[in-house]
């Protein structure tokens, strides 16, 4: 038995010196060292030995083994090394090749849209303010004189979670929390932009949700003409100094009196066309004085007190502003569309 486990593990070892695969290897592991394998084969004759040969056989087998097993070892990870080289050699990275160009984003039409009309309030004096979009009834319309049963709540057609939770239908309840925020103590003076939600049928000029950005300024002895010098800065900053503006009698239930105000279209200079319907006016936002029910629902005396109120939609400005056709352009994410806006003023 000695001379067949020299023989096999003479016989194994050339065989893996020959090898030149993974595989080869994992062949001559089975044949050799497997269960149906040569050497257990020879173990299993060991009966027939005396008791003083089979000591002596069994630790030979063991290191016959060890041996094998051994080799085994150390050409695997000859194999594995080159293996290796040569998929290293196969995935070398030419770096004086031209980099791949990567594309560059900008900030979406609305989000400039945003922040240039926050800037030219911050610049105004006016902070900005920010609240939830999930808005109780009370904030969203009863602080905002627009009780339960009041007609006027059909034309904002509300997305409601609860009897008294709802999707915002306008960013006024920012106004009314801090005005309740200061309890009458001071005076306000903030604008309030974010997303609202309205039940609506989406088309070119209609969104279920859509931006808002609304002003408050609340203080003694406010008039309606610092309403309309803000406003008509504001135009001028935006649309350019050769917008005029002009105001009309609307109605608001959170003002009194209240206005809408129109810019001079830019497209015909006020003389008439298609896009202002020839008018030659265009509508942008709405605002007017603060109801003085709003002023006591937050605890501001309005025999003190009194302000005004406007909001806009960035969407429409936009629209205005860089002749966008639909409004659903802003939220198809299409990035021919988005790209021509990344470096709009």
């Amino acid at each position: 038995m000695k001379e067949r486990l020299k023989e096999l593990q003479l016989e194994a070892l050339e065989r893996v010196e020959k090898a030149s695969t993974l595989s080869d290897l994992q062949d001559i592991r089975v044949a050799y060292l497997g269960k149906k394998g040569p050497i257990t084969e020879v173990l299993r004759g060991m009966g027939k030995l005396s008791q003083e040969e089979r000591p002596i056989i069994g630790e030979l087998a063991n290191k016959v083994r060890e041996g094998i097993a051994n080799e085994l070892d150390v050409k695997k990870a000859k194999l594995e090394a080159k293996e290796l080289d040569k998929k290293l050699e196969q995935e070398t990275i030419d770096i004086t090749l031209p980099g791949r160009p990567v594309q560059v984003g900008g900030p979406h039409l609305l989000t400039s849209i945003v922040q240039e009309i926050e800037d030219l309030f911050i610049g105004m004096g006016f902070e900005i303010r920010e609240g939830p979009e999930v808005e109780t009834d009370y904030y969203n319309f009863e602080a905002l004189n627009l009780p339960k049963g009041h007609p006027a709540r059909d034309m904002q057609d509300s997305f409601y979670i609860t009897e008294d939770l709802l999707l915002r239908t306008h960013t006024s309840p920012v106004q009314a929390r801090t005005m309740g925020e200061y309890k009458g103590s001071q005076p306000v003076k903030m604008i309030c932009p974010g997303k609202v939600y309205r039940r609506d049928t989406d088309d070119a000029t209609h969104s279920h949700q859509f931006t808002q950005v609304e002003g408050l300024y609340v203080d003694k002895d406010v008039r309606m003409s610092d309403l309309k010098g803000v406003l008509n800065s504001f135009a001028k900053q935006l649309f350019g100094e050769d917008r005029e503006i002009r105001l009309r009698p609307s109605f608001f239930p959170f003002t009194e009196p209240s206005v809408e105000m129109d810019i001079s279209c830019k497209v015909c200079n006020g003389k008439g066309c298609s896009v202002c319907k020839r008018t030659g006016w265009i509508e942008i936002l709405g605002g007017g004085m603060v109801h003085p029910r709003v002023l006591e629902l937050a605890g501001y005396d309005p025999k003190v007190y009194n302000g005004f109120a406007f909001g806009m939609g960035p969407e429409r400005i936009a629209m205005l502003k860089y002749g966008v056709d639909d409004i659903r352009h802003f939220y198809a994410n299409d990035v021919r569309f988005l790209k021509q806006y990344h470096k709009a003023e």
